[in-house]
């Protein structure tokens, strides 16, 4: 299963750990992917929406 929202589109974003030797290793940042209950063309179904969407309002929540 992919990460990414299905709103936005927001994925997983690389980079590096730095350490204070200055070693690098990769690591990668997550989005915050919750499993909501919303509707989506008038029927509720289950997607995957990161915090930001449903802080926003771009998510309507199925009641």
């Amino acid at each position: 299963m992919a990460v990414t929202c299905d709103i936005c589109g927001k994925g997983v974003s690389f980079g590096n750990n730095v350490s204070h030797a200055h070693n690098k290793t990769k690591r990668r940042w997550n989005p915050n992917l919750q499993n909501v209950r919303a509707i989506v063309k008038g029927q509720a179904k289950k997607i995957r929406a990161c915090s930001r969407c449903i802080r926003s309002g771009a998510v309507i929540k199925a009641a």
